[in-house]
């Protein structure tokens, strides 16, 4: 494996060189989810130069999106081969040389090949690598060191937005493009502290074990969600296999897997188009370009205080076995502050939008659950790809930006009632059907597998039960109490 990479045998030192691997990840994920949100700022710009509708540049940060969420598995096998250090200054240079490409475009398709794709590509390169360094350093420290890292998403997206408009205002858009290809480098050095912890571990693993965990497609992958995305790497027991219950390709014929699948697709179809427009949106109201700009930085503080305090709150004991329903409320409290705020005009109701968008945005952020398999990643990343451009042609067709909060509202808020009473028709029918005659064969199975069998915690539902695949998101900065009193649990980086 390249320099960079995990090396066998070495446990998480929980500190030490780990804090500048934890700031170069909160650099990475403040680039990977701000930034694709941060380029809207140039769309007038881009269709003013170009001659384009809103659908035509919303493809910018759609394709950047899919990027992220689509490669993912990709990413992990790279790291597998290469080590964790060399894909992501690789990774850097691509989303660099992508902006600094696009400053040069005289075509839409020459924007969605360099800003989009190779962006997209070379922020996904720096986003995985990065979770699975971290979960190499930190152990105990884990969760904490969780929340910081995520912590980089709304705080870049409170910064980048407002630079983007200034480097605008100063230079167009082609050298603001320029000079964000350039800020894009800071990945290169958040590549190059990458280094691998020192010292023996206390449990070694074999180096075929954590190969196959990293692989983006092996039964132990890499996984990630949507604006949470997540890693999960697991450990082998000594002389066995790695527990693979989740990722068993029979996962993907479980009623809660497929509640799960389908209520992400209609969410990545409507929770990202609000973001994305915003700030078109309200410039074609007549709000100053500085001050409309200076709304994604809203939703970015409210999203820095909501996200922590509502992963916080999941993780209570009385709490946790109802977050399926808490993240439903999440997603239909989202749906129902985009509908009704469709006829917002003016400066002040838009900044009350932001505020219930970024409080409602973080909920969900927090409540997302971990079971995220590349089919998973890649029924958002087509979500993405179809949520804000159709909401751009509906703009374009109708002239109404009303449209679109009324169509992503009444996405999202479906995707919470669908996730709540399927959810609830899930766990009422698992208490009501006996467990079947295979369910022994099955456990014997997974004992064999794992070469000692591992009792369900008492108060895990059946497999159909949603609640036996969820674990509230890391990235919410929840204590994690329950993580650190089981050591046997799985271990999980961001």
């Amino acid at each position: 494996m390249g320099a960079g990479g995990p090396r066998p045998g070495v446990g998480p030192p929980d500190g030490g060189w780990g804090w500048v691997v934890l700031v170069a990840c909160f650099v990475v994920t403040g680039f990977a989810y701000g930034f694709p949100k941060a380029v809207s700022v140039f769309f007038r710009a881009l269709m003013r130069d170009f001659g384009a509708g809103y659908s035509d540049t919303a493809w910018v940060s759609s394709i950047m999106l899919a990027m992220l969420y689509g490669t993912g598995p990709v990413s992990s096998i790279l790291v597998t081969r290469f080590g964790c250090r060399p894909v992501m200054l690789a990774g850097g240079l691509l989303a660099s040389a992508g902006m600094i490409l696009a400053s040069f475009a005289t075509r839409l398709l020459e924007l969605y090949l360099t800003a989009g794709v190779l962006t997209g590509l070379g922020l996904a390169l720096n986003f995985q690598p990065s979770l699975i360094m971290l979960g190499l350093y930190f152990e105990r420290r884990r969760p904490l060191a969780n929340g910081l890292a995520a912590a980089g998403s709304p705080v870049f997206l409170s910064a980048l937005s407002p630079l983007g408009q200034l480097l605008l205002e100063l230079f167009g858009w082609r050298g603001g493009f320029l000079l964000f290809g350039g800020l894009l480098l800071h990945c290169c050095a958040c590549g190059a502290v990458m280094r691998p912890p020192p010292g023996p571990g206390p449990r070694p693993r074999p180096r075929a074990d954590l190969e196959e965990d990293c692989a983006g497609d092996a039964p132990g992958e890499a996984e990630a969600d949507a604006e949470g995305t997540r890693l999960r790497l697991r450990e082998a027991p000594p002389g066995g296999r790695a527990r693979r219950r989740l990722l068993d390709v029979a996962v993907c014929t479980d009623r809660a897997f497929l509640v799960y699948v389908v209520t992400k697709f209609l969410m990545a179809l409507g929770l990202f188009v609000p973001a994305i427009l915003l700030v078109n949106y309200a410039k074609d109201a007549g709000v100053p370009d500085t001050e409309a700009a200076f709304l994604l930085s809203i939703v970015g503080f409210v999203d820095i205080v909501a996200r922590p305090a509502c992963g916080a709150l999941a993780g209570l004991a009385r709490l946790r076995p109802h977050v399926p329903y808490l993240f439903s409320l999440a997603l239909l409290a989202n749906g129902i502050t985009d509908l009704s705020s469709a006829r917002a005009r003016s400066y002040g109701t838009l900044v009350a939008f932001c505020i219930a968008f970024g409080l409602s945005y973080g909920m969900v952020g927090a409540l997302q659950f971990e079971v995220a398999l590349g089919l998973v990643l890649l029924v958002e990343a087509v979500a993405v790809l179809i949520g804000p451009p159709s909401a751009g042609r509906l703009v374009d067709a109708l002239k109404n930006y009303e449209i679109i909060f009324y169509l992503a509202g009444s996405e999202v808020a479906l995707a919470g009632v669908f996730m709540a009473v399927a959810t609830y028709c899930c766990l009422r029918r698992s208490r009501d059907t006996p467990p079947g005659p295979t369910t022994g064969a099955s456990d014997t199975e997974d004992a064999e597998a794992e070469g000692e069998p591992e009792p369900l915690p008492p108060g895990t539902q059946e497999p159909c039960s949603l609640e036996s695949l969820e674990v509230p998101s890391p990235r919410a900065g929840s204590v994690g109490q329950e993580r650190e009193a089981d050591p046997g649990r799985s271990r999980e980086s961001v």
